[in-house]
């Protein structure tokens, strides 16, 4: 069963929601940086999740077909150039803290299982938003060049979502690729109806990228990418 964090930390944390949501607004209307996006409709077999590994706990993961309303296959992809760091020093810095390169106002990536200054599979964290939720996830898989995290039960999603980095065109190639359902009736309304909680999703990951480029000490090459694949009839 995941860990949940301390009460201390819980209220620190919630103490920066209404500030946080005020910071997401203003810079979600204000931000200027150039995005490429696009959607398409898309089938379970060609875009479906990667299988999930049998050595690691998994009775309380959430994966699609746990969820209610579309699963949604979106890629966030940066060219980043003239970087510092390799793909893999890169990629380790990242893993080692991903809440050095989360936009904090908004997310915040908090660890309750596992040793600190490192990831390690079957580690745990909770992702904290600005309102009264907790977003925590398992980590299933680590490599030089990835590492993939799972959902677990009361997270807003159902899914999965991978980290990768790699050598591109004399540079560095960062990507963010995630399969999630939303997790009950309210979310889906939210994410696929009104699109409100789909926005704050890209605004969250692109920023993402945009602190993952400050980290590698490079610039960004061209636009961010945003593909978005609906897949509309899910396995249950």
């Amino acid at each position: 069963m995941a860990a949940r964090l301390k009460p201390s930390r819980r209220i620190a944390t919630a103490a920066r929601w209404p500030v946080g949501v005020g910071l997401t607004s203003w810079r979600y209307m204000w931000r200027t940086t150039p995005m490429s996006r696009h959607e398409e409709s898309a089938g379970w077999d060609e875009h479906g999740p990667p299988a999930l590994p049998d050595d690691l706990p998994l009775d309380d993961v959430q994966g699609p077909g746990d969820g209610v309303g579309p699963m949604f296959h979106r890629r966030y992809r940066v060219e980043i150039g003239a970087s510092t760091l390799a793909p893999e020093e890169l990629l380790s810095r990242v893993s080692s803290d991903p809440d050095s390169v989360a936009p904090t106002e908004f997310a915040s990536f908090q660890k309750t299982s596992g040793e600190e200054g490192r990831m390690a599979r079957g580690d745990e964290f909770v992702v904290r938003m600005p309102g009264p939720w907790d977003g925590p996830v398992r980590v299933v898989e680590v490599s030089d060049s990835s590492f993939r995290l799972a959902t677990l039960q009361g997270h807003l999603e159902a899914g999965q979502i991978i980290f990768s980095a790699s050598r591109s065109n004399g540079g560095v190639e960062f990507t963010i690729e995630s399969w999630a359902q939303s997790a009950d009736r309210l979310c889906d309304v939210l994410y696929d109806r009104l699109r409100m909680a789909k926005e704050i999703q890209l605004h969250m990951w692109t920023s993402f990228l945009e602190r993952v480029i400050e980290l590698a000490d490079g610039r960004r090459e061209g636009c961010l990418e945003i593909l978005t694949r609906r897949v509309d009839e899910v396995p249950s």
